[in-house]
């Protein structure tokens, strides 16, 4: 059945306006104050590596790490120290090679040292091939390599593993007409340090020492060193009467780590009349600086994890990066990351790579307890607090790295640096300075954020690398 309706009995809307009893809703938010959030940002992370590290004040603009000398010879494998990304061989480490064992010219090893070129390979590259000649000294700072030959059949085998600290091309030093004994190819990313045979032979033709001692090739003698290799410290115990007792003095760097206060810095703008006339229910300049307050430490914390010359990925000891075992984040991988060092406070990854651990977890059945870290519950391993950090970038090859640190300058750890005072200040470290008023009326404040990371000693940071958690 269908009505119809004839339009002259619907009312008009001024007389539906004329038969109301009470304000229209309409009408009325025209003169009520909305309810409103402050402005909101998508940008804003936990940033758990702010939150946990403890600060150090740093008055002077400069902090300098003192460390006991570490030296160690006679284990057959080349150190060497490391300044963000910038690898270099310690002079005397060098006697680790056969041909210079026991070689005492320090000028001479240094200018050595100081020819080495650092070079990057990727997984896959040819370091060396068999019965080529062998035209450079190569020493492996970080990485794995294959040492290749042939097997029964024809084959390509694997002959041996070649890895931190390892050198390769000691007939180099001996004679011009070297050839490669075996083909080296990098398993995983390579870092090493490269001496050309000929900067080796301007260095050989300025020394007379060095001549006469690759035609002795004489063995060198141990220093005493302790297990960690720092140099022994003499000690006597479990003696009666009065026997001579040994003398000693510890020794320390000859050059020391300085980590100057790095910066983040913006201007913020804001008109003079907004800045006057809506203010009204929030701050208009309170809420602009909050939010870009909130973006430079965001960018804080990524130049303190990504920074190449204090970051703490850059900034790993070698000896403290380790790889997985095949791939994905598994339960041993982590036990092997945190028996690297005594007191591991906390752990750090990316949010993907704590769900591939916890993929991994779930597939053995394994479902830890958390941990209650400033009021918050996280996930955790072995008691020990893994926090997620947006900061750790995820490579192309979907591959991340996992950070684990014991912290605080008492426990010779990892630190942050700032300093609190400045002039201005807004929060600790942190100043808003008045820059003036231009000619278009334009308020100015420049915002800036001062800080740095430093690892006091070399277990205090370790990595897993190339986690994979693409599956």
């Amino acid at each position: 059945m269908t009505t119809s309706v004839d339009p002259t009995s619907v009312p008009h809307p001024s007389e539906i306006q004329q038969n109301r009893s009470s304000l229209d809703t309409t009408a009325a938010r025209n003169l009520a104050t909305t309810t409103k959030t402050v402005p909101q940002m998508q940008g804003i992370s936990s940033r758990w590596l702010l939150r946990v590290l403890p600060w150090t004040q740093v008055s002077g603009g400069t902090y300098r790490v003192n460390r006991r000398l570490t030296h160690t010879l006679g284990d057959g494998r080349v150190e060497f120290v490391t300044q963000g990304t910038e690898v270099r061989v310690i002079p005397a480490e060098l006697r680790e090679m056969a041909p210079l064992r026991g070689f005492a010219d320090a000028p001479t090893l240094e200018a050595l040292a100081g020819r080495f070129v650092q070079q990057e390979f990727a997984p896959g590259d040819l370091l060396a091939e068999k019965g080529r000649p062998a035209d450079r000294v190569i020493l492996i700072a970080h990485g794995k390599l294959d040492r290749l030959g042939t097997g029964k059949y024809g084959d390509e085998t694997v002959l041996g593993v070649l890895a931190d600290g390892d050198a390769l091309g000691d007939a180099v030093l001996l004679t011009a007409d070297a050839e490669w004994e075996h083909s080296v190819r990098a398993s995983t990313r390579v870092t090493a340090l490269v001496l050309p045979r000929g900067q080796y032979e301007e260095v050989l033709a300025q020394s007379e020492a060095l001549r006469d001692h690759v035609e002795e090739f004489r063995t060198a003698l141990v220093p005493a060193q302790n297990k960690h290799g720092e140099a022994a410290i003499e000690l006597a115990a479990g003696h009666v009467g009065e026997p001579e007792l040994p003398g000693t003095f510890v020794d320390y760097e000859r050059a020391p780590r300085e980590y100057e206060l790095s910066v983040a810095q913006t201007v913020l703008k804001i008109h003079s009349r907004v800045a006057d006339l809506y203010n009204d229910p929030m701050n208009q300049l309170d809420q602009q600086l909050r939010l870009t307050v909130e973006a430079l430490r965001e960018r804080q914390e990524h130049e303190m994890i990504n920074n190449r010359e204090f970051g703490l990925l850059h900034n790993a000891d070698l000896k403290q990066r380790i790889h997985t075992r095949s791939g994905p984040p598994t339960p041993d991988d982590l036990d092997e990351l945190i028996s690297r060092r005594r007191k591991t406070q906390v752990l750090l990854a990316h949010p993907r790579t704590i769900a591939a651990i916890g993929r991994e977890w779930s597939a053995r059945g394994i479902y830890p307890t958390g941990a209650e870290l400033s009021g918050t519950d996280v996930r955790a391993w072995r008691g020990i607090p893994l926090l997620p950090c947006n900061k750790i970038p995820i490579n192309p090859d979907q591959t991340s790295s996992i950070l684990a640190m014991r912290l605080g300058e008492e426990n010779q750890g990892v630190v942050g640096l700032h300093q609190t005072g400045i002039p201005d200040e807004y929060q600790p470290g942190l100043s808003v300075r008045f820059m003036g008023i231009n000619e278009q009326a334009v308020i100015k404040y420049l915002v800036s954020a001062y800080y740095s990371a430093a690892v006091l000693v070399p277990d205090a940071l370790g990595i897993l690398e190339d986690v994979e958690i693409g599956h």
